[in-house]
């Protein structure tokens, strides 16, 4: 495996990392903060797409979208928010590693604009109900919710979104350029006997009931 060469002469000590590149910013330096001020909360209002990231506890990272209408993940206070967890592949990875570990990390977008919003910190998987009752950005409660206390949250600048031009239509490549979800689900399940077409079926299928 080629990872396994390159990993074997890896960059390991920090002060040899830090050499690699110069300095941040006093700006840089200065904007992380440790509460969600009052430009933060209203970006996090608009926001419909949110990353979150977490660990297990012998540290397998995971990293996974959360969608809804803008605002779907409530701003509780300056330091906490909470993310309604929607009907899902019940595979539950994001929410055994925060049961786990109680730490994780989160990159919210608001589509159009370049800059997100980096908010890392100490979560739990909450099934308060009074809490539940005010998560209802699809019609009903959740059966739980994400709680994240935020211990650094950070805005990032444009640069990646610009530089993959994300938000361009006109720079998108054509649909049939990259497999569909229901090619790369075939391949990974390898199962002779399944079609594509049955795969299909499925997924619209299950994205079927998830809306409804």
């Amino acid at each position: 495996m080629i990872f396994d060469a390159l990993a074997a002469d890896a960059v390991r000590e920090p002060a040899r990392l830090r050499a690699l590149y110069e300095q941040p910013s006093e700006l840089v330096r200065r904007k992380q903060v440790d509460h969600l001020h009052e430009a933060a909360r209203r970006f996090v209002g608009c926001s419909s797409l949110v990353f979150l990231a977490t660990a297990d506890a012998d540290g397998n990272c995971d990293a996974t979208p959360r969608g809804g209408p803008p605002g779907f993940v409530a701003v509780l206070d300056e330091h906490t928010l909470a993310i309604p967890d929607a009907t899902g592949n019940r595979r539950l990875d994001s929410l055994h590693n925060i049961a786990a570990t109680g730490r994780a990390g989160l990159v919210f977008l608001v589509p159009g604009r370049g800059a997100t919003l980096r908010v890392n910190g100490r979560a739990c998987v909450s099934e308060d109900p009074e809490l539940l009752a005010r998560l209802t950005p699809v019609g009903k409660p959740p059966r739980t919710a994400i709680v994240v206390a935020a211990d650094e949250v950070y805005q990032h600048c444009p640069k990646a979104l610009l530089r993959s031009a994300a938000w361009q239509p006109g720079q998108w490549l054509p649909a049939d350029a990259a497999p569909s979800s229901a090619e790369i689900t075939l391949s990974h399940v390898g199962d002779p006997a399944l079609t594509l077409e049955q795969v299909l079926a499925a997924e619209e299928e299950s994205l079927r009931l998830r809306y409804e």
